[in-house]
């Protein structure tokens, strides 16, 4: 038969260098829960990866959610909204300001503004405040 004719076989291709040895290890209780805390850092799909990469002393990547920094930057975002909200409405007063108003209504806005640069040196102490107290607790670990 020519190879135009040969039908291909199916299944997947067979491996230059198949792994036919087989080992088998056993733990005890407190064995296997380290076993499984050390695996599962490790973030390997595989135990069987995982156990060989521990053998020959290969390199695993692990990824580790830091929570802190996590609740850090969700708080430091929530804080990044409302200074865009309060930056907002100090726009919106200037701009009225700018526009021809009686002399009572400048001053109503002059004292909202006034008021919102106050809530804006507030929360910016609180950003301020958050991000060292982060530093102190985690960036130095």
């Amino acid at each position: 038969m020519s190879e135009k004719n040969r039908q291909h076989p199916g299944g997947r291709k067979p491996k230059a260098d198949p792994a036919v040895f087989r080992y088998s290890v056993s733990f005890n209780a407190e064995e296997h829960a380290e076993f499984l805390s050390r695996f599962e850092q490790s973030g390997v799909k595989v135990k069987a990866h995982f156990i060989a990469a521990c053998i020959f002393e290969k390199s695993l990547k692990v990824v580790k959610h830091d929570m802190a920094a996590m609740e850090y930057h969700a708080r430091l975002t929530n804080f990044y909204a409302q200074f865009r909200a309060i930056g907002v409405n100090y726009n919106q007063v200037t701009k009225a300001l700018k526009s021809t108003f009686t002399e009572k209504k400048a001053l109503a806005f002059l004292y909202k503004l006034e008021n919102a640069t106050r809530e804006l040196i507030a929360i910016n102490q609180k950003i301020i405040d958050l991000t060292k107290e982060f530093e102190t607790k985690w960036l130095q670990k």
